[in-house]
């Protein structure tokens, strides 16, 4: 099993990363994907599969839910209001669009993630981003 506490820290040793679009290496570079990616690492092992390249406009380019539906294949759905700290939230940017974005929960309304122009930062869930939430996970295994 893997501690939920373990999960929020091995994301918070992340932060300041730099964003780097389709990179996973902690203190290098990462986007969110990449985030998410090596927390797995981390905790679970060897990462089930690994992601296709893909370009910053991938979501809006295919129009297939490719991040969602892999993290049907890999990590355990749940009911939004039941996610909690070391859960994986999924966002939509856009109605109508597929997920493209992937955080970590870390605390009640907070979440820690990577995005475009920023390093990896822990932020308040403010009501933009929960608005945009479309699915919740949590990693295989966490208790």
């Amino acid at each position: 099993m893997i501690a939920r506490d373990e999960i929020v820290a091995a994301a918070r040793d992340w932060r300041g990363t730099p964003y780097r679009h389709q990179a996973s290496v902690k203190h290098v570079g990462t986007d969110c994907l990449g985030l998410v990616r090596g927390v797995w690492r981390e905790l679970c092992g060897d990462e089930p599969e690994a992601p296709p390249p893909y370009t910053p406009d991938w979501a809006e380019a295919l129009g297939e839910d490719i991040l969602l539906d892999t993290a049907r294949r890999h990590l355990v759905e749940l009911p939004i209001g039941e996610a909690q700290a070391g859960d994986v939230l999924l966002f939509r940017m856009g109605l109508g669009c597929p997920a493209k974005h992937a955080a970590i929960i870390t605390g009640v309304g907070t979440i820690i993630h990577a995005y475009w122009g920023r390093a990896v930062c822990e932020t308040s869930l403010v009501p933009w981003w929960r608005r945009r939430i479309v699915a919740a996970f949590a990693f295989p295994g966490a208790d």
